[in-house]
């Protein structure tokens, strides 16, 4: 049976309806999940617009109150009971959804079932979150890269700019809200949670930028320093590049666009000084002339002791006293060791050939015209001249001419510099000895002819062909030293030095060196021919090249490098000196008991063979013991230092000059003086070298400059005909 109460309470429900009908069309339609907000607020926010969006909610808020549910809400007060009575109808059940009004049951779920829906929404809202983030950054991003290009391109920035703010959504402040921040002519785009390069960082970048500035020049300059053999230059240069200001006398528009970078563009080298800069490309003999000047002047004069350039010099009767300029265009390691200190025995750095193999074309280019500019410059041939010399020695190679397939060789720079290095010596009165130091193939085998190993000369299966090579070579060398302008500055034309003929075919080396004489004799020249001993002994040239003119033979005379001579005590070796070399020189020079004009074209002061790279790179010493070549016959294994001596080191022959006891100074200068005699009984010598990194005891100028080597070549307090001291007082082994 119905209980009563549910029919007398129908009026009252039915207001309720209507009142709550009125409501929805007041506020419009309750909000559902499905319904996007205009602005959502955040989780954190009073509920205002959902309340004010939901006044369905709000009654099914009062409803619950009354169902005895307590509303903590500080919006929501209490209702009187009247209040009750008049908006909360009796519950009551119904199966009609569309007409009959819910119960305060289903108003509930309805409401539970709202929240569910709206914290799905938040939910999937949330999942949505990072994709948008991603868009937004993809968006900021683009902004940033168009910022880039608007700093470019201000004009088409702006008409660019102007059309992207049309796309925005007009809301407020779009550019906070999408991360851009304003800039004049455009947008750059700020990424949350990343800093801007503000003022501090950019006073950290200049204080390391100065700090740069500062440190590495004094880098570059510590790493210049080498040794103290009293060079001008070296494998590095320890002054400032050349200024080469002759070249503001020239236009780049100048050099054709077919001679740029090449050897006839003045701009890619490396020194210009004293180089005729105008653009030419004359050849004499097939070799350029580029860099010479038009005029020349003979009369200048070395000293006061020896004729002017264009006066003749009375050789036979007038001895040379020169000097070689070694380690210069031909790289010999024991002169220049800085050239392979930094690579390791297993890489098999070891000469010229395998020093540019590793340093590849460009590389190598640049590093040996940088030693050419700088080893040796004007100021030496000025020292040279003023310590007494008249003759220099130049040893060149023939990539100064030209290079082979397969060659690692520099070509031609070193050409430039033999033509500048001779007009020095026509300016300071000094005359020429060429001599080629280096020939295709090498004609011995060491590592100062460009290749250390085999020799490829007359020998192994490309000697012929080398063997023509070289004499192409004297041809074009010939007919360019045949000019006039070098008929009076060059004196002495070497056709090769130290010819291995103790591993040669006698017969073969003869021959050629008869075919390049006349090959040099029909260029036109008629300077002297020099021709070296081969190490056979002078005493073996006595009638060999009758047929050529003017011919000299060169010695190259060492105790250190001859069996049984280096252990000679530092008496014996000056008795030597003054005896042996000096009879030696004498039998030579005369017809008939020798070869005819001799000069000695290499020696030194040195008493042990103790320089590093002296006997090859990384190799020891007979001086210690440490030197094994492979061949038991030359192989050094047991220390060959004078007997008694009390052992043999290397650490004092190689120490700074500074520490040079008085007795042994006194010894090498004696030492050096007793040569120079006894080559002097001879038609004259030439110094090896005149300027070494290190090694002392090879460097005139650094012996000059340490008190063991006279000041002038022909000043002398010793001369042979005074008995030797014995120096007791000083060690054998030192």
């Amino acid at each position: 049976m119905a209980d009563s109460r549910h029919c007398d309470a129908r009026p009252d429900r039915e207001r309720a309806r209507r009142s709550h009908t009125r409501a929805r069309r007041e506020h419009g339609e309750r909000r559902t999940p499905r319904d996007k907000p205009e602005k959502r607020a955040s989780r954190n926010e009073p509920n205002e617009h959902r309340d004010r969006a939901s006044p369905e909610r709000r009654d099914r808020s009062e409803k619950r109150v009354s169902r005895g549910t307590p509303d903590r809400s500080p919006r929501h007060r209490p209702r009187s009971p009247e209040r009750r009575r008049r908006y909360d109808p009796p519950s009551y059940t119904s199966t009609e959804r569309s007409s009959n009004p819910l119960s305060f049951d289903s108003l509930a779920k309805l409401d539970a079932h709202n929240q569910r829906s709206s914290r799905q929404l938040q939910e999937k809202e949330q999942l949505l979150a990072p994709k948008e983030k991603d868009r937004g950054y993809e968006r900021r991003r683009k902004e940033k890269v168009a910022s880039g290009r608007v700093l470019k391109d201000k004009a088409k920035h702006r008409r660019k700019s102007e059309y992207g703010r049309e796309k925005r959504r007009v809301v407020s402040g779009p550019l906070a809200e999408e991360g851009g921040v304003r800039k004049r002519g455009g947008y750059i785009a700020e990424e949350s949670g990343k800093k801007r390069f503000g003022r501090k960082c950019w006073i950290a970048v200049l204080v390391i930028v100065l700090l740069l500035v500062i440190l590495i020049p004094v880098g570059i300059y510590a790493s210049k320093k080498h040794g103290g053999g009293g060079g001008s230059g070296g494998s590095s240069d320890d002054g400032p590049a050349p200024a080469n200001a002759n070249l503001k006398d020239i236009n780049e528009s100048d050099i054709p666009a077919t001679a740029k970078n090449t050897y006839f563009d003045p701009f890619t080298w490396y020194d210009t000084m004293d180089f005729n800069l105008t653009y030419t490309t004359e050849t004499v003999g097939g070799l350029p002339v580029m860099g010479l000047n038009s005029k020349w002047d003979n009369s200048a004069q070395a000293n006061e002791n020896v004729p002017a350039l264009d006066k003749g010099w009375a050789y036979g009767t007038m001895p040379i006293r020169g000097v070689n300029l070694g380690g210069w265009l031909s790289i010999e390691p024991f002169i220049t060791p800085s050239f392979f200190q930094s690579y390791k025995p297993n890489q098999g750095i070891i000469d010229e050939y395998t020093l540019t193999k590793e340093l590849g074309p460009q590389k190598a280019a640049k590093t040996l015209e940088k030693h050419y500019a700088t080893f040796i410059k004007e100021e030496d041939f000025q020292q040279i001249q003023a310590a007494g010399f008249d003759h220099v020695r130049i040893p060149y190679s023939y990539w100064a001419v030209t290079t082979y397939p397969g060659d690692p060789y520099v070509p031609k720079i070193s050409w430039r510099y033999l033509l500048r290095a001779i007009e020095y010596c026509r300016k300071y009165g000094l005359r020429v000895n060429l001599d080629l130091h280096g020939l295709p193939g090498s004609q011995n085998g060491w590592n100062h002819s460009g290749r250390q190993g085999a020799i490829g000369w007359l020998n192994g299966t490309d000697g012929a062909l080398n063997v023509q090579r070289s004499l192409d070579i004297h041809t074009q060398l010939s007919t360019f030293f045949a000019q006039p302008r070098y008929k009076n500055v060059i004196a002495i034309y070497g056709l090769a030095n130290e010819p291995k003929m103790i591993a040669l075919p006698t017969s073969a080396v003869l021959d050629w060196e008869t075919k390049a004489a006349a090959i040099v004799r029909k260029s036109g020249m008629q300077q002297y021919i020099v021709v070296g001993d081969g190490f056979l002994g002078l005493s073996k040239w006595k009638g060999q090249l009758s047929g050529v003119q003017n011919v000299m033979l060169d010695v190259h005379q060492y105790t250190i490098f001859n069996k049984n001579q280096i252990n000679y005590p530092h008496q014996k070796k000056i008795q030597y000196a003054c005896q042996g070399w000096t009879e030696q020189m004498q039998q030579s020079v005369n017809v008939a008991t020798g070869f005819g004009p001799t000069i000695c074209g290499e020696w030194s002061q040195a008493d042990t063979d103790c320089a590093p790279y002296l006997n090859n790179v990384n190799t020891g010493s007979r001086w210690e013991g440490t030197l094994p070549t492979g061949d038991p016959t030359t192989s050094v294994m047991t220390p060959d230092c004078p007997p008694n001596s009390g052992g043999c080191s290397c650490d004092k022959a190689n120490a700074d000059p500074g520490s040079y006891s008085d007795d042994y100074k006194q010894w090498l200068m004696m030492y050096a003086e007793a040569q120079m005699v006894s080559f002097e009984a001879g038609w004259g010598w030439f110094y090896w070298t005149w300027v070494t990194e290190s090694a002392t005891q090879w460097s005139w100028k650094a012996g000059m400059a340490a008190g063991i080597l006279p000041k002038k070549t022909w000043q002398r307090d010793f001369n042979c005909t005074s008995s030797v001291p014995d120096f007791k007082n000083l060690p054998e082994s030192y």
